[in-house]
């Protein structure tokens, strides 16, 4: 009886030892391809060779661990360069803060000028646009009439969402009613509403002018500031907005970017940017600072009176030879000289008031609200 019962737990060790021996026959993959456990499974007859391999399993995952890691640095690495370009620089550098870092990276976005054209090229054809639009706009002024930096300031933020026109036929009644800054802000909204009511969105343009106002009689003694940076502190007032206060009130140079602007920039390939501090960067890298609030004048006339939006006449245009865009309106000139707006088609302009020098090149004014 205790012969076979040796006999009984020698054959039962048996597969217990080959199941601990196990583990080490079955190949482990390292990073390089090469299996570490092939050799030890021949080997790993007995137990004995089984304990001596352990080792060298436990020795093996912190060397592929080790080899793995390896490659993982380095292809971090290799993301870290990949975007060194001068795109993701700007963007750091915009969401940093700070306005002047954010045109400083916009300008070198604007060095690579869309269409293949090379900078120099295009600077060429952009300031020769420009003189073109100067001679055809010799009395180009802002189509807002004013008297007084806070007057301009309020229809200024009066026009967003309407016409220059509109604005010209409602704010004598405004000015008549409140000619200061003192008196607009303490003012019943009410009835500067009722005023306002045929500018559009008259609720919250008369909070705006009631908030600017009780700021300007607030922080700066009932003036109008001359500085881009205090006048974007008023209510309702943007980058667009203090510039054209800034260089038809004070003669500080600076680029108007609405609507007109953003679209013909693009048209003429200038810029293909979208946002208008980017345009307003771009742009401004093309011309001397002088020139910014006339060409201003320059490119929004031409964008009302000949360039438009959806049928621009283009077989009436100046600057036709010079415009990347020629062709999409109307190209026959008989046609395109009957899309032409205000005294470019013979009709009265925006202003109640204008400049004489607009009213000698032949210019009409607009007529009053209510006229027929």
């Amino acid at each position: 009886m205790k012969k076979t019962a040796k006999k009984v737990t020698k054959r039962a060790a048996t597969p217990a030892a080959k199941s601990a021996e196990t583990p080490t026959e079955k190949p482990t993959e390292t990073p390089a391809g090469k299996p570490t456990g092939k050799k030890a499974a021949p080997a790993a007859k007995k137990t004995t060779a089984a304990k001596k391999a352990a080792p060298a399993k436990k020795a093996a995952p912190s060397k592929s661990a080790a080899e793995k890691s390896a490659p993982a640095k380095k292809a971090a690495v290799t993301r870290k360069v990949k975007p060194a370009d001068v795109v993701l620089p700007a963007d750091t550098a915009v969401k940093a803060d700070a306005a002047g870092k954010k045109a400083a990276s916009v300008k070198k976005i604007a060095v690579r000028p869309p269409g293949g054209e090379s900078p120099t090229a295009l600077v060429r054809r952009a300031r020769r646009i420009n003189r073109e639009l100067a001679e055809v706009y010799p009395y180009a002024h802002p189509e807002l009439d004013f008297e007084n930096p806070f007057q301009l300031l309020v229809a200024t933020v009066l026009s967003a969402q309407t016409t220059d026109l509109r604005v010209n036929q409602t704010t004598p009644a405004l000015f008549a009613r409140y000619p200061t800054p003192e008196d607009l802000a303490a003012a019943d909204p009410e009835e500067v509403e009722q005023i306002l009511r045929p500018c559009g969105f008259f609720r919250a343009k008369t909070k705006s002018v009631i908030g600017l106002s009780k700021s300007l009689v607030e922080n700066f003694g009932g003036e109008v500031p001359g500085r881009l940076e205090d006048l974007v502190t008023l209510p309702g007032v943007g980058r667009k907005t203090a510039f054209v206060v800034l260089g038809n009130a004070y003669g500080r140079p600076g680029i108007t970017v609405d609507t007109h602007f953003q679209r013909l920039v693009r048209r003429w390939k200038w810029t293909d940017e979208t946002d208008p501090d980017k345009i307003e960067a771009a742009v401004g890298a093309l011309f001397p600072k002088s020139e910014w609030t006339d060409l201003s004048h320059h490119v929004i006339w031409h964008g009302r009176r000949i360039c438009h939006a959806r049928k621009p006449a283009c077989g009436a245009c100046p600057i036709a030879p010079l415009c990347p865009a020629y062709g999409e309106g109307e190209t026959d000139p008989e046609k395109a000289r009957k899309l032409l707006k205000y005294e470019k088609g013979g009709f009265p302009g925006q202003r109640l008031n204008p400049p004489q020098a607009y009213l000698d090149a032949g210019g009409k004014p607009a007529p009053p609200l209510g006229a027929a």
